[in-house]
């Protein structure tokens, strides 16, 4: 478990507090927790077409990507 602080504006925590509420949840992290389990699959997912553009990457450069820092240094993030 992780311990947090988080400033944020008083729209996103009456935002929250409402989903806090509505899902007769105990604290505002288990909101937290709610709304990053809800839109984890949207988010996390790789989509295929993503899947197909990596794996033409790494067949032009002859290799796997080590880590995250080598392929941001490839696609220009680093």
């Amino acid at each position: 478990m992780v311990k947090i602080y988080i400033e944020m504006s008083d729209d996103a925590n009456g935002i929250l507090h409402f989903v806090k509420d509505k899902n007769n949840l105990k604290n505002l992290g288990e909101a937290i927790e709610f709304i990053a389990d809800k839109y984890e699959d949207d988010y996390m997912k790789l989509r295929p077409e993503f899947i197909k553009k990596m794996k033409r990457i790494e067949k032009q450069r002859g290799t796997h990507f080590k880590n995250i820092d080598e392929l941001r240094k490839h696609i220009g993030l680093k």
